[in-house]
């Protein structure tokens, strides 16, 4: 099956390893790849909720100035994780960095749990979120490089949705490891530190059983290895009961080895070479951050200063908006594949924008109450979710491999810091909950902005569903007289 390497070291190569790759049948491999690499966004999830229930404030006299800048200082790991790992993952490989960044997660949110002061709790959620940062850009590259091209829409976006199967599981933790009645206010918090690295001890042994990214291997100098690796995912492929059609020698492509990517190529990639879809990658990745952190960090300020709710059955509103936001990636995924991306794209943006733009009516009217506001909540993440899982999954495909990893944390970066925004922002237009219309105009803002990034994408976006990674977009090192677009 496989192609003919080239015949001197660092020459061209033809390789069929992509189109082998893309026709493999979905096996019990491909769940190791779901469960071994997808678990990162429920630790996300299971640490931004720990941490917002701030059960450790009283035990380190923390002000509430002090818990909002833990939960900047995470969100600037996060950030500066993404940007440097985000560049050794193209230049040392996947699999390298989806090990590495994992293991700085689990000791770092370990050494936190045992934090004796304010300023030691920073320095290591500081060095949780480099950690998840880099897992961001790694594993979506990762993912999108060893998932056959039919599935590759739905699967992205299921793992990504899985963030809020974390967050729902931080909650419901909390509700125990928070109640003094069964652990003592110091001892509790620092437990829920300790969820997520038990968790990913044993995601790290998952992962040694993953292979590199073939397509990785292919473009930097190591086609046999690239080779090799194909032919042990499909004997494994095989094995699992898997039937493997042959791969006609047309859909080879012939690849000369890159090195490292200069800043100024990946500046040419991104503004010269596919300036509309540097417009699309921003806008889907602003927009979406944007709506998210708005609504997030401020529903529970809605729910006690305008209904009324206190803030211990506040936590329990979280449920049902987490639920949702879990369900719209895993129900709405396959009609990525199936319908399209841009279709589905406007859809899910649009309908998110629309359904939040009514409620926004409603709760100016006084006519909703804690739960029918949730309910709307729920509704229009159902859609959001999907749309905002999509954005990764879009930043990924439409540049070149040599620089995928790079791309996603660049955009990955934008967005969060043009969310950081919206906490502030929002928490402002809520006030002591005596005036609605401020909120009412921010929400009809939010629901402008989701209505804009759907729109956007649709008319400058690419339709990559069920198509090769390398069609969508050629790899740098591709050898051809004609790239494609």
């Amino acid at each position: 099956m496989s192609a003919t390497p080239g015949t001197a070291k660092g020459g061209p190569v033809r390789s069929l390893v992509p189109a082998r790759m893309d026709r493999l049948p979905w096996t019990r491999f491909h769940w190791l790849i779901v469960v071994g690499l997808g678990f990162s966004w429920v630790l996300d999830g299971l640490e931004i909720q720990i941490v917002a229930s701030a059960g450790f404030q009283k035990s380190l006299g923390m002000s509430a100035a002090q818990v909002g800048l833990l939960g900047t200082i995470y969100l600037l790991g996060q950030v500066i994780g993404a940007l440097y790992f985000g560049r050794l993952s193209d230049k040392l490989g996947r699999k390298k960095l989806f090990i590495l960044t994992l293991a700085i997660y689990l000791i770092a949110s370990g050494i936190a749990g045992l934090s004796p002061a304010v300023w030691f709790l920073m320095i290591f959620r500081f060095f949780a979120g480099m950690g998840i940062g880099g897992e961001y850009a790694a594993i979506n590259s990762a993912i999108d490089e060893l998932i056959p091209s039919k599935y590759r829409g739905r699967v992205d976006i299921a793992i990504n949705g899985t963030y809020w199967g974390g967050a729902a599981l931080g909650s419901a933790a909390n509700l125990f490891l928070l109640n003094t009645d069964y652990f003592a206010q110091d001892v509790g918090w620092r437990l829920g530190f300790f969820i997520g690295p038990v968790l990913g001890l044993i995601i790290i042994y998952l992962r040694r059983h993953i292979p590199e990214s073939p397509r990785w291997l292919m473009t930097h100098g190591r086609e046999q290895e690239a080779e090799d690796t194909v032919d042990e995912i499909e004997a494994r492929v095989v094995r699992e009961g898997g039937r493997l059609d042959p791969v006609p020698d047309d859909k080879a492509i012939t690849v000369q080895a890159t090195g490292r990517v200069p800043f100024r190529t990946i500046a040419g990639v991104l503004f010269k070479q596919y300036p509309k879809r540097t417009l699309v990658g921003a806008t889907m990745m602003i927009t979406q951050s944007f709506l998210y952190n708005a609504i997030f960090f401020t529903y529970a300020l809605v729910l006690q200063n305008f209904y009324g709710t206190s803030p211990s059955s506040t936590q329990y509103y979280f449920f049902p908006f987490a639920i949702g936001n879990l369900l719209g990636p895993l129900l709405l995924g396959h009609f990525f594949d199936v319908w399209g991306r841009r279709k589905m794209i406007l859809l899910t943006y649009g309908v998110s924008g629309a359904v939040l733009a009514v409620s926004a009516v409603l709760f100016q009217a006084g006519t909703l109450n804690a739960a029918t506001q949730t309910i709307f909540w729920c509704v229009s993440f159902f859609f959001a979710s999907a749309g905002a899982s999509s954005a990764y999954l879009t930043v990924s495909e439409i540049f070149p491999l040599e620089l995928r990893s790079q791309a996603i944390s660049y955009f990955f970066a934008l967005g969060q810091i043009a969310g950081s925004v919206a906490p502030f922002l929002y928490g402002s237009l809520i006030g002591d909950g005596s005036d609605r219309e401020p909120l009412t105009i921010g929400y009809f803002i939010g629901a402008g902005v989701m209505i804009v990034g759907g729109v956007v994408t649709f008319i400058f976006g690419v339709d990559a569903e069920r198509k090769s990674l390398e069609t969508v977009t050629s790899p740098l090192s591709l050898v051809t007289d004609e790239k494609k677009p």
